[in-house]
């Protein structure tokens, strides 16, 4: 029984540390793009509808303590008044520049942009782990004349 009883933690043991250190590395290129994209969609959402509660919903922990969605509303007025869509988003694959990294602080830290026109999009995003799975802990969000 002892013997069982050993093995049984050191099984859960581990699955605890493989889930943490499957953390500690960068997705794999499928599950990156549908976390940026879904990431970047929540938040083009929220700025379409002006209802933050969502995307807030969706944020790590420590981002949702520091910022409200009426906070996330104000920060993020101008582009729901210029009524930027994004939406375009979900047909074209991100072009990550530079590599997306796990920093020293296990952050997922994911930059980039997306070639669409006439505007093309550009993310800076970074992500934590939060309930087994990266959340965001920080976004920024630009678009710019495409080259």
């Amino acid at each position: 029984m002892a013997a069982i009883r050993r093995l049984f933690i050191t099984l859960v043991a581990l699955l605890v540390a493989s889930s943490a250190m499957a953390q500690n590395k960068v997705p794999s290129e499928r599950a990156l793009e549908t976390l940026v994209k879904s990431s970047l969609m929540s938040f083009n959402d929220a700025n379409l509808t002006g209802n933050y509660d969502v995307f807030h919903a969706k944020l790590s922990k420590p981002f949702r303590q520091q910022f409200t969605s009426e906070r996330l509303k104000t920060s993020f007025k101008d582009f729901a008044d210029k009524e930027i869509d994004i939406a375009v988003i979900a047909v074209f694959k991100p072009t990550y520049d530079p590599a997306p990294t796990v920093d020293g602080d296990g952050k997922l830290v994911v930059k980039g942009f997306f070639p669409t026109e006439p505007a093309r999009v550009i993310f800076n995003l970074a992500f934590i782990p939060s309930d087994g799975e990266w959340k965001l802990i920080r976004v920024n969000v630009e678009t710019t004349k495409a080259p």
